[in-house]
C-alpha cells in the first residue's frame, strides 16, 4: 500500500485541522487503496517526520508527500523537504517522493485549481441569492464559465486574496493564478494578502469601486480558514465587497487535484520500476 502524507502548514485556530481532516478524508474516499493521514509543520501534531517513520513501521515500502500550499514559498521550499531529511536522520528509509504544491507548478495553474475556485465562486453567488449562479448548467463548469453567465450571477470584478509572501517569486504565482482565473471567468481579477505583502483585499475593493465596478467577489485563495483568512475578509467587508468565497477545504476539485498529484509520482515510480 501508497502511503500519503498531506503536509498542511497547522495552525493554533482548530478550524484549520478539521479543514486539513477533511481533505484527507475527501481523497481517502476518492483511493481507499492508499493510506492517507493529515501531517503538520507547526502548531498541531503528527509531524510529517513522525508519519514517515509510522509508515515504515506499517510495512510500507513508498510514501508521497504532498504539500497541501498554494505557493512555493520557503515552508515549500525548505520546511517540506526538511521533513524528509529529518526522518532520514531519525532512520526512516522508505522511499520517499515529494509531489509539487497545489498552487502553480511548473509555470502552469492546475486546471483542477481553477475549477476549484469557480466551485466556490459558484456557492458564494447562489448564497448571496444569485440563482443564475446558482448550477454549472447555468454556466459554471470545470470546462470554463461564460461572460454572459457570471453577468447573470451580478459579478464584474474579483480579487482574489492569498495569505501573502515575502517572496516576490511566490507572489508572482499568485498574480499567474488570478490572471488564470480572470480569463476563465471573463472578469478583471486583482490580487490582495492578509500580511506580508501590500495590498489588502479592503484597498483592492475600494479601487475598484472607484473604478467603476459595481459588483465585487472576493475569491478566497485559502486552503482553510483561520485567522489570515479572517483578516482579509474582515478588510474586504469593511470596503463593501459583495460576495465572499469559503476557503477550498475539502471541495471535490481539490480533492482531485491531491488525487492527481500522488497519482502522477506513482505512475513515474511504477514506470521506472517496469524499466
Amino acid at each position: 500500500m501508497t502511503g500519503v502524507v498531506l503536509v498542511a502548514h497547522g495552525s493554533r485556530d482548530p478550524r484549520a485541522g478539521q479543514a486539513t481532516e477533511a481533505l484527507a478524508s475527501a481523497v481517502r474516499a476518492r483511493h481507499p487503496q492508499w493510506d492517507i493521514r493529515a501531517s503538520y509543520l507547526d502548531h498541531s501534531v503528527p509531524r510529517p517526520r513522525q508519519v514517515l517513520a509510522s509508515f515504515e513501521a506499517a510495512g510500507h515500502q513508498r510514501a508521497v508527500m504532498v504539500p497541501l500550499l498554494l505557493t512555493s514559498a520557503y515552508h515549500g521550499r525548505v520546511d517540506v523537504p526538511g521533513e524528509i531529511t529529518a526522518a532520514r536522520a531519525e532512520g526512516v528509509r522508505l522511499d520517499v517522493e515529494l509531489t509539487d504544491v497545489l498552487g502553480v507548478a511548473g509555470g502552469r495553474v492546475p486546471e483542477l485549481l481553477l475549477a476549484a475556485l469557480v466551485s466556490r465562486l459558484e456557492s458564494a453567488c447562489s448564497s448571496a441569492g444569485s440563482s443564475s449562479a446558482g448550477s454549472r448548467s447555468a454556466g459554471f463548469s470545470t470546462a470554463g464559465v461564460s461572460t454572459a453567465a457570471v453577468a447573470a450571477g451580478g459579478l464584474d470584478a474579483l480579487v482574489l486574496a492569498a495569505a501573502g509572501t515575502r517572496s516576490a517569486e511566490a507572489r508572482a504565482t499568485v498574480e499567474q493564478a488570478a490572471a488564470a482565473l480572470g480569463d476563465r471567468l471573463g472578469l478583471p481579477c486583482s490580487v490582495a494578502y492578509a500580511s506580508a505583502a501590500p495590498p489588502l483585499s479592503g484597498d483592492v475593493v475600494r479601487e475598484l469601486r472607484a473604478a467603476g465596478h459595481e459588483r465585487i467577489g472576493l475569491v478566497s485563495y485559502f486552503l482553510a480558514p483561520g485567522l489570515l483568512w479572517d483578516a482579509t475578509v474582515g478588510s474586504a467587508r469593511e470596503a463593501g465587497v459583495d460576495v465572499v468565497t469559503q476557503p477550498l477545504t475539502d471541495v471535490a476539485e481539490l480533492a482531485a487535484l491531491v488525487s492527481d498529484r500522488v497519482a502522477g509520482v506513482v505512475a513515474r515510480a511504477e514506470a521506472l520500476h517496469a524499466a
